[in-house]
């Protein structure tokens, strides 16, 4: 290996700064040591390759983190740094005592606020801190809540100061997040650096997540031995939706939305395709007001109307309680050493960083003489203002300031400015120092007893001068490794073995909207791929003059442009077909098509399987890794080739991995209906008129439709229409005729849950009706020529669409419009 291959850990340390790597006097602190060999004795080359690997697990798991106001939207990769942050486990178990010291006192602060509120008589927390709060629900007020806890997964910023101290700049009680992320982190980073990882001896996070599992159970009311629970999203545009979706697998968790749920004789129910599932336990991610627009916040769309009733009146436990993002004010911070003595008889084990609540006369004359040391942060969430700090503000910006604090002091916090601590990372060539932030976490695992995660989610700035360590501000993260003496024991949150297994081949608990969700994946899949097929037939052909092709290429426009929903074919040259292939003409394009399966594929990350995924999302890559707006035609010849290979592999998942429940068949009615007005409208715009010689044409009409090989085996080179429509139309055997689709529209409608809705007479009697026209017809009348346009197709073929947009409609209609608004780039 030469010198310049050697990963060296030799950054300068930050003058100031606690080391997490190094003592003061440089040595390497010895929890280090293993990862530092392991690494140095790898070089930059190798960690390079094995972190670009890693990266493309990152990608291709589809990790992402979506950052307000970044074009790439729900596309930002998730920012994970290839050195994990080492801790010793002697540190780690005064650090987990503390977290767990914390979590107890916040739940006991909880229940005396919503319930016999002594702290406030007792003046042990001013009064305006709680009732002035913008987040204190009077109706949680004498709430009952499950085992007597607010809290079951309560989480906690941690820095650590020059000195070596850790102090807590933030608790987290509401919907703490992170956990999922730090669990992603652990599983990329193991595979990456596996042998650092063993030798390490690093401290598992299965164990956590299985107390975390038990924890939900233990909440169902009534001691259910098999409850339903739910975690319930605000939806995939939330930042942290993957880890949403990511938890709600791990776990074995229902991913729902406030739409899809609903309170009924005050119990909380899941709507599916089945009907209504009892909710047992919800575990949410959405904020305290937002949950329930009929007691809370009336504005709301993201909770569920009477979910406050539900849980007044036992039939539902939420995890974390209404109500708990009260606590995670900051200026609560300068009250809990005193409440820890006097709720729990004991010293504050783990400190917050020094903190002013400026509604206090005292305080507050501090805040003005000590401005430029402090940071000034608003005390409530309603009030709009980032973190001010006052060493970085002009004498006139700090008046404005206090002058703005004066006037609402209770408003206002002031901390102390942490000098944070650094770790390494490695910016792809070298190793350097960054500021971290550590968020930790603890689970309740019942009688007031709680367990700290070994590990958690270090966060690091976006560059060694920054004083915001954000994910939202460009920061990135690392894995936490807590190393320990032994060997640690592997876990898993999979049942012993041996265990009974209650045995279920169910599927009508398939939520609505997730089944409308599946419906129109199965439906824009088809709809590129019949984009794509006609657009391959039209390149393959533009550059030839003749007058056959041009009758061709009129044919096969016409289809394209009624496919993508254009009332007037464009003027058959190049540039045109280019810019309508890839150009925003329509909201049916390939591009907004391609945009919205996307969307599709990230709301259902918990119902597809990995490989789904990727290829999904592989899909919209293709044209987005294209230099222009608009390629060139080899470039989109290409393309296309490629969409149409990644369709395949999409077809063959849906048949052979997916199981044959209510999801599967609501993607392949989609599919299904999608390919029939495709098939439908080809067939019209290359059948409907003839032409002098219809070789040509029913050359490329059978090469789109994919059906020529079949076409050529059975009757040779000779083309004649009858045969070509008794193929596409009518031959139950043939995958890509009109008449297949069909029979499997109908064959699906028979196994749809009748309790949706009184009768399906509706749907059935629509599907039946198409089925049995196409499959009576006669070709040779069909094909019969009458003023040079065969009449009796075009209205055969005109009757079926009528009938396909009638059963998409009665399909909405009978199961999925209960399930709310949808969001749809077009109307059919």
């Amino acid at each position: 290996m030469t010198r310049s291959e050697t990963l060296r850990f030799d950054a300068e340390a930050v003058p100031g700064r606690h080391d997490e790597l190094r003592t003061s006097s440089g040595v390497l602190r010895a929890h280090w040591d293993p990862l530092v060999r392991a690494l140095s004795g790898m070089g930059s080359s190798e960690l390079g390759r094995r972190w670009e690997s890693a990266r493309r697990l990152i990608h291709d798991n589809g990790v992402t983190y979506n950052v307000y106001g970044d074009p790439r939207g729900m596309d930002r990769p998730w920012q994970l740094d290839p050195i994990p942050l080492v801790l010793h486990a002697g540190e780690w178990d005064s650090l987990g005592a503390g977290l767990a010291q914390r979590a107890r006192l916040l739940d006991a602060i909880l229940a005396d606020v919503y319930g016999p509120q002594r702290l406030l008589r007792d003046e042990l927390i001013p009064a305006e801190l709680v009732l002035a709060h913008p987040t204190y629900l009077r109706p949680c007020h004498g709430m009952r809540i499950p085992i007597a806890s607010w809290l079951q997964l309560y989480a906690a910023d941690l820095a650590r100061a020059p000195d070596g101290q850790w102090w807590v700049l933030a608790d987290r009680t509401q919907a703490p997040s992170g956990a999922g992320y730090a669990l992603e982190n652990r599983l990329v980073v193991s595979r990456t650096l596996s042998e650092a990882f063993r030798e390490g001896r690093v401290e598992r996070l299965a164990g956590f997540f299985a107390r975390l599992r038990d924890t939900l159970r233990g909440l169902a009311p009534h001691h259910r031995d098999n409850p339903r629970i739910a975690l319930l999203t605000p939806g995939p545009y939330n930042e942290t939706y993957f880890e949403h979706a990511y938890l709600a697998r791990y776990l074995g968790l229902s991913l729902v939305e406030g739409g899809d749920l609903t309170v009924r004789d005050r119990a909380l129910y899941l709507k599916t395709l089945g009907g209504l599932e009892q909710v047992d336990v919800l575990m949410r991610r959405v904020d305290d007001v937002f949950c329930d627009p009929l007691s809370l916040r009336s504005d709301s769309s993201l909770g569920v109307a009477g979910l406050l009733h539900a849980v007044r009146a036992g039939n539902v436990a939420v995890a974390n309680a209404l109500g708990s993002g009260l606590v995670e004010t900051p200026a609560l911070l300068a009250f809990l050493p005193g409440l820890c003595k006097a709720l729990l008889g004991e010293e504050l084990m783990l400190p917050s960083v020094a903190t002013w609540w400026c509604g206090h006369e005292s305080a507050l004359e501090y805040v003005e003489e000590h401005l430029e040391e402090l940071v000034i942060k608003p005390a409530f969430p309603g009030l709009r203002m980032e973190p001010q700090f006052g060493a970085g503000l002009s004498a006139d910006q700090r008046a404005s300031l206090l002058a703005r604090v004066r006037a609402r002091p209770h408003a206002f916090v002031a901390q102390e400015q942490v000098a944070l601590s650094t770790a390494p990372v490695w910016d792809g060539e070298r190793v350097q120092a960054r500021n971290l932030v550590l968020r930790g976490y603890a689970v309740a695992t019942g009688q007031g007893d709680w367990e700290a995660m070994p590990g958690g989610l270090t966060r690091v700035s976006s560059a060694s001068d920054s004083l915001v360590v954000s994910m939202q501000r460009g920061g990135g993260s690392k894995d936490t490794w807590v190393t320990c003496e032994q060997l640690p024991l592997p876990l898993t949150l999979l049942r012993p073995a041996g265990a009974p297994i209650e045995l279920s081949r169910g599927g009508t608990e398939l939520p609505s909207r997730v089944a409308d969700n599946l419906f129109w994946l199965g439906r824009y899949m088809e709809r590129v791929e019949g984009t794509a097929r006609i657009a391959r037939g039209l390149l393959a052909r533009v550059s030839d003059e003749s007058s056959e092709t041009e009758a061709v290429l009129e044919a096969l426009l016409a289809a394209l442009s009624r496919h993508i929903g254009l009332e007037t074919p464009p003027a058959p040259d190049e540039d045109t077909f280019l810019v309508l292939l890839f150009g925003e003409v329509s909201a049916r394009s390939l591009r907004a098509t391609l945009a919205a399966i996307h969307q599709l594929a990230f709301s259902l990350r918990d119902q597809i399987s990995l490989d789904t995924w990727r290829v999904l999302s592989e899909l919209k890559q293709d044209l987005a890794d294209s230099d222009a707006p608009v390629p060139t035609l080899p470039e989109a010849n290409e393309i296309l080739n490629r969409m149409i290979v990644r369709l395949s592999a999409w077809s063959g998942l849906a048949m052979d991995s997916m199981t044959r429940t209510l999801g599967w068949r609501f993607a392949d009615m989609g599919r299904r209906l999608e390919r029939s007005i495709w098939t439908a409208t080809l067939l019209g715009a290359c059948l409907g008129e003839t032409h002098e010689d219809e070789a040509p044409r029913l050359e490329a009409l059978l090469e789109v439709a994919e059906s020529a090989i079949t076409y050529r085996r059975r009757y040779g080179g000779e083309l004649q229409a009858v045969p070509a429509l008794d193929l596409l139309l009518t031959d139950e055997t043939n995958p890509r005729s009109l008449v297949f689709q069909l029979v499997a529209l109908d064959a699906h409608v028979a196994h749809l849950p009748a309790s949706a809705r009184a009768s399906r007479a509706g749907e059935e009697r629509i599907a039946l009706g198409a089925l049995t026209r196409a499959r009576i017809a006669d070709v040779s009348e069909l094909c019969r020529v009458e003023e040079g346009k065969r009449l009796r197709l075009s209205a055969l073929l005109e009757r079926t669409l009528d009938d396909l947009r009638a059963f998409s409609d009665a399909i909405t209609q009978s199961y999925l419009s209960h399930a709310g608004v949808a969001q749809r780039i077009e109307s059919f």
